[in-house]
């Protein structure tokens, strides 16, 4: 068996897995990722890296892909406005496109490949999100080898926020191959070392639900008239996404009662913030990903993608079993009802190159593990 690569020098199309941090930042020094004014070392996240906004935003009059050309040859074609996002920035008005070019830009070698998502405290303010690159018919998908700009659609839904130079709304992750866990492994991994926990227990054999990955359920738990998460208000003030703890919650949310024991009734179009009724620990040789909803189980769209590093939910000493994970919820159409236990969205698991340096949690300073409550770090009760 060959051994385990631990620097980028290593690594080649033979290898498989996502880079851990000190990759990352090897892969910095080698020009891999460039930014004019460099990246910041606390950019780098356990199996990520932190994307900044430029000092300019375009206010676009529709979504679109480059495909064969390159963005800012469609950006010409479709912008209506341009904002500056320097000093105090700009406020981006709900239900409106803006694409803003990213302060990183990337020059991969051929067997680099590259993949984006929201972090957890941008989904959770309803604000959508979508990373671009030339010459590319995919979102967030960026191709082995590529040399150029990225940008970021931004879409506000529920409310509008201020974004300004230097803010991260996104992670990238760099990954060499494809080293995505079939169902078997994941249940081997489980059967070791568990991935998933009800009230503190390992999620039993039996009960692991799996269709190419891990299937989490909403914790809907309580007596009729209790609250089990939030709703978003309609027309709120802006949201300055650049302050933390600075905004009060019952200015933008609405708490959200059981109707029944274990139910809830979602209106159509409303954001919700719930919590998965499964804990998931994350241990520091795989990496992690929450997938976008499956349209055929319901009429509601759960979570619009995000990563989970090496380090979510875990604890060397076996103290902490796994953090919940706040599930974004929106039924579309017609009012839904959701009941305690009912599947809403999945887990994928890939392995690592090599287990990180560093671990979320303790070692970065992380909003969100052992986390009990759904609320975002811009919130003064958030979790």
């Amino acid at each position: 068996m060959p051994a385990e690569p631990r620097s980028i020098v290593d690594l080649d199309a033979a290898v498989t897995g996502v880079l851990p941090s000190q990759m990352i930042a090897e892969g910095l020094g080698a020009g891999w990722v460039r930014a004019s004014q460099g990246v910041p070392a606390a950019n780098i996240q356990p199996a990520s890296l932190d994307l900044r906004l430029s000092e300019r935003a375009y206010r676009v009059r529709c979504s679109f892909l480059p495909g064969e050309t390159e963005v800012e040859d469609k950006v010409r074609q479709y912008v209506v406005d341009e904002l500056d996002l320097r000093g105090d920035g700009a406020v981006l008005e709900t239900g409106r496109p803006y694409l803003v070019p990213l302060a990183e830009s990337l020059a991969l070698p051929s067997f680099v490949r590259a993949r984006a998502n929201p972090k957890s405290s941008t989904g959770r303010l309803d604000v959508f999100t979508r990373v671009i690159s030339d010459h590319s018919y995919r979102f967030d998908e960026v191709n082995e080898g590529y040399d150029g700009p990225l940008y970021v659609e931004i879409v506000p839904l529920s409310f509008a926020v201020r974004a300004r130079e230097g803010l991260a709304l996104n992670q990238l992750r760099l990954m060499v191959g494809r080293s995505r866990l079939s169902d078997d492994e994941l249940r081997d991994e489980h059967r070791r070392e568990p991935l998933l926990y009800v009230d503190d227990e390992p999620v039993t054999g039996d009960e692991l639900c799996t269709s190419e990955g891990l299937l989490l359920s909403l914790d809907l738990r309580g007596e009729r008239g209790t609250n089990v998460g939030y709703r978003a208000k309609e027309h709120t003030m802006a949201i300055d996404m650049g302050a933390l703890r600075a905004h009060r919650p019952e200015a933008y949310w609405d708490p959200v009662p059981v109707e029944e024991e274990g139910r809830v009734l979602l209106g159509p179009e409303r954001f919700y913030l719930l919590l998965s009724r499964e804990a998931v620990r994350i241990p520091p040789h795989l990496a992690c990903e929450m997938t976008a909803y499956d349209p055929t189980s319901g009429e509601l769209r759960t979570h619009y993608a995000g990563f989970f590093d090496p380090g979510f939910g875990f604890d060397p000493g076996g103290r902490l079993k796994g953090s919940r994970a706040a599930l974004e919820v929106r039924a579309h159409d017609v009012p839904f009802m959701i009941d305690h236990g009912q599947q809403v969205c999945k887990l994928t698991f890939e392995r690592m190159v090599c287990e990180p340096a560093k671990l979320y949690g303790q070692d970065i300073g992380s909003n969100y593990q052992g986390q009990m409550g759904t609320l975002g770090k811009h919130f003064s009760t958030g979790a």
